[in-house]
């Protein structure tokens, strides 16, 4: 039986709670364990409750999104967060994903989309609306503060990099690469200490600028437009 996803809302609008609450109790699979109003409760709550996926507002009062994503990820290195804002154009897109968040997801988007993305999110995996992924790409310059390491990717780790883009789990790289599991992981941990990346995000995003793959190729996670 499928280990059920616990989910924490975190929104300082209480009808949008509500209204995923209200969603994701129809969805066979995903649990809500607790609601948020602002990034001192989604602190807290996280480290009370260890969901699997926290969906994280960025606009909140006392605390927002940002520091909040930076401050669980900083003392829960596993925990998983999915950003929602209302805005394409949110200016803060580009340091949420330096702070740690996995996913980035429109609030008009689909129910269909959420679920989707928060399935994504649990597994590993990146998930970025593709009008936020362009809009990053035109924004960022580099995907970290520091420059490129000296030391080359090789062969493999190019290979691994494509598929962590495409929104491949390490699973799924280890079969279509014939090796296992822990070698993924090896990979993907080489490739981030070397090109000083935070997070498969920060991983899709590099490889898109680098034209390693596109978003045509399912680069960030499912197209969810």
């Amino acid at each position: 039986m499928s280990k059920t996803i616990r989910v924490l809302i975190v929104d300082d609008h209480t009808i949008v709670r509500k209204g995923i609450r209200a969603l994701l109790a129809e969805i066979a699979g995903l649990e809500v364990v607790g609601e948020g109003a602002d990034g001192q409760e989604a602190i807290a709550l996280a480290a009370r409750l260890n969901p699997d996926v926290i969906l994280m507002d960025l606009g909140m009062p006392r605390l927002d999104g940002i520091e909040a994503t930076r401050q669980i990820r900083t003392r829960q290195p596993e925990s998983r967060i999915l950003v929602m804002t209302s805005f394409a154009t949110d200016d803060k897109v580009l340091p949420a994903i330096k702070a740690g968040a996995q996913g980035y997801l429109l609030k008009e988007s689909a129910p269909d989309d959420l679920v989707q993305a928060i399935r994504q999110i649990y597994r590993g995996e990146s998930s970025l609306h593709p009008v936020i992924a362009r809009k990053v790409l035109q924004e960022i310059a580099h995907p970290a503060d520091q420059p490129p390491t000296p030391d080359p990717l090789t062969e493999r780790e190019v290979e691994v990099l494509r598929l962590v883009a495409q929104g491949q789990g390490n699973q799924d790289i280890a079969q279509k690469l014939h090796i296992s599991d822990p070698t993924v992981r090896t990979h993907v941990s080489n490739i981030m200490s070397k090109l000083y990346l935070a997070n498969r995000v920060q991983a899709a995003l590099y490889a898109l600028r680098e034209g390693l793959t596109s978003l045509d190729a399912g680069a960030l996670g499912k197209d969810i437009s």
